[in-house]
């Protein structure tokens, strides 16, 4: 975007939470400077950070790269200075894009029709130029408010159906940066939709897939996981797809792949980035026909699944890249739900972590009551490359290693990444290799290609690793 189109750019955006009581982030579409600079006067000075824009393609693109409270527009532009018609249009634009955001239009060539017109193509209030200071503050103030209890009801409404979900794991989300993923699984888990869950490794995208599958009418049949990470290309039809008695050397019975063990419910491919090229159209065709072989049989199966499946990697760069088929994406992607990492949700650790505290103290039957203050600031203070999963392994260590009925800050073990090269004569070759594994992951912030390339393995091979020492 030009740098002359936008004043003052909206800080990045963490989440579109109803309450989350931030600053409010307005955009603005006019293409006179001097009234984007009265805006500026009137409304910085008020907490909003504004975003500004001078024509009816900027302000879309404004939309379309960053997220918003609200949306201030002039209906007239240098095409058009005196019907409003860009602006109507525009109003619909948007409104398209997002049903509820507050879209309050101005002009100076205000009458009743061009006020009726935008309203009935999505405005929320309109005000005339020049305006009156207090009753525009109080028409955004109005707007954005009913617009954060919009959000708000939408995202409870979302959580009920979440925890009413029968069968469904444990899933805690209070941080405003996951109220958007709440409100997106709410929408689309009663779906068939295919979902791509994107995320750091041990952001929780198996928890959101086993959610997703019993907010689902599937829910009562069977949902299937598969690390593709852990197959190798070898395997990979056998266990997806299955194999007739002979197909291979080791072949004695026929087996059932996932794809038919699944049918009728949901099948999770986890790190599906590790799929090879090759075998990337075997499993498309399934996704668009609906038909499979078993490996070593001409008959021809009809299977009815729905497709969750998760990965760390950028399946968009993968693809440009020529490493992930594109047409395989569009498949999978009808929807993505990306999970912030745990760093990005801090307000959710102490209660996962409380979470996992009761859950091992019940498991291993100690009187463990909670934290003291050191531990859990140490917890809030850590950079978890391991995310939530790593945030688990820790919770049982401590009920472990605890002497009493409270977790201090050496029963955390958070600082086994700092041992020095002197101590790991003390350990043996299993925890040495963890250590080096977690590492990596910290100097690479979670990203497991290249966390895998500095320490000379494949990414199945990393994979493998961390399944193995929990990771």
């Amino acid at each position: 975007m030009p740098e002359e189109t936008v004043l003052h750019p909206a800080a990045p955006i963490q989440s579109a939470a109803a309450d989350t009581g931030g600053p409010r982030r307005l955009l603005i579409g006019d293409d006179q400077l001097h009234i984007l600079e009265a805006l500026e006067i009137l409304l910085l000075p008020e907490g909003y950070r504004l975003s500004t824009a001078r024509t009816p393609a900027l302000v879309l693109d404004c939309f379309a790269h960053q997220e918003f409270d609200g949306v201030l527009l002039d209906l007239n532009y240098t095409r058009d200075t005196t019907s409003g018609l860009e602006g109507l249009d525009l109003v619909a634009a948007i409104r398209e894009r997002d049903a509820l955001i507050p879209i309050i239009v101005m002009t100076a060539y205000a009458n009743v029709d061009l006020a009726v017109e935008a309203m009935r193509r999505g405005a929320n209030d309109f005000v005339q130029k020049p305006w009156d200071n207090p009753r525009l503050l109080t028409v955004l103030r109005n707007q954005l408010e009913l617009h954060r209890a919009l959000k708000r009801t939408q995202w409870l409404e979302a959580e009920n159906r979440i925890l009413r979900a029968e069968g469904a794991p444990d899933f805690i989300a209070t941080a405003p940066s996951m109220y958007p993923v709440v409100a997106l699984m709410g929408r689309v888990g009663p779906s068939d939709a295919n979902i791509l869950i994107t995320g750091e490794h041990g952001t929780g995208k198996e928890v959101v897939a086993q959610t997703l599958h019993r907010l689902s009418h599937r829910a009562q049949r069977n949902i299937v996981a598969v690390n593709t990470g852990a197959l190798s290309e070898g395997t990979f039809e056998s266990e997806l797809f299955g194999h007739v008695k002979g197909a291979f050397t080791d072949a004695r019975v026929d087996r059932i792949g996932r794809f038919e063990l699944a049918n009728g419910g949901t099948l999770f491919l986890d790190e599906i980035a590790n799929i090879p090229i090759r075998q990337q159209a075997k499993l498309l065709r399934v996704l668009e026909t609906g038909e499979l072989e078993r490996v070593g049989s001409s008959t021809t199966r009809t299977v009815d699944v729905r497709m969750l499946s998760a990965t760390n990697a950028n399946l968009h760069v993968e693809a440009s890249a020529g490493r992930f088929r594109e047409d395989l994406l569009f498949r999978l992607n009808t929807v993505e739900i990306r999970l912030p990492a745990l760093r990005e949700r801090r307000e959710d650790i102490p209660t996962l972590a409380a979470h996992f505290l009761s859950r091992y103290a019940a498991r291993y039957r100690r009187p463990i009551e909670g934290f003291d203050a050191p531990a859990m600031q140490a917890l809030l203070s850590y950079a978890w490359p391991g995310n939530v999963r790593e945030l688990d392994h820790t919770m049982e260590r401590a009920v472990l290693m605890a002497g009493n009925s409270r977790i201090h800050i050496a029963d955390l073990g958070l600082n086994t990444q700092r041992t020095s090269p002197q101590s790991l004569d003390d350990l043996s070759l299993e925890a040495v290799e963890s250590i080096l594994i977690q590492k990596a992951l910290s100097r690479s912030q979670g990203n497991v290609t290249q966390a895998a390339e500095a320490l000379g393995l494949s990414r199945g091979a990393l994979y493998r690793r961390m399944e193995k020492y929990g990771l």
